[in-house]
């Protein structure tokens, strides 16, 4: 099974010059908990809501001068839409991390999360249940 299979396509992709109050309405306009950062073209990194609470609200960083270049991950883990799922699990360990980027000719065409994985590939773990529900309003 590959990635393309089992991604989120088309994620939200916002310039590292962003505010976090630009990221916070998108993710909310979109459903989603991350954004991906790009700067001069060039994928920079994730930025998750969890991100801008932590890294920059809880220290006092205001959301509309903040920007996604401050709070971001950095040392971005990407995989290609043809590697296999098995990939991105491995990859998610061994980084410690949910999401990992799809990257197809240096432009992000999906995401993979844990939840995508445990939605289609057991799908009656509890993980699968909590990823597949609505999100709380």
């Amino acid at each position: 099974m590959t990635i393309r299979e089992h991604m989120t396509p088309d994620p939200v992709v916002l310039p590292s010059s962003a505010t976090l109050a630009d990221a916070a309405r998108s993710m909310r306009d979109e459903d989603i908990g991350d954004v991906l950062v790009e700067e001069d073209g060039e994928l920079r990194g994730v930025a998750t809501d969890r991100d801008i609470v932590v890294r920059a609200i809880a220290e006092g960083a205001d959301p509309t001068r903040a920007t996604l270049a401050e709070v971001c991950s950095n040392g971005l883990v990407t995989v290609s839409p043809d590697d296999s799922v098995i990939d991105a699990e491995r990859l998610m360990r061994q980084h410690a991390v949910r999401r990992v980027p799809v990257v197809e000719g240096g432009r992000a065409i999906g995401m993979i999360s844990i939840g995508d994985l445990a939605i289609d590939l057991d799908s009656e773990s509890a993980l699968a249940d909590i990823s597949a529900a609505p999100a709380n309003s």
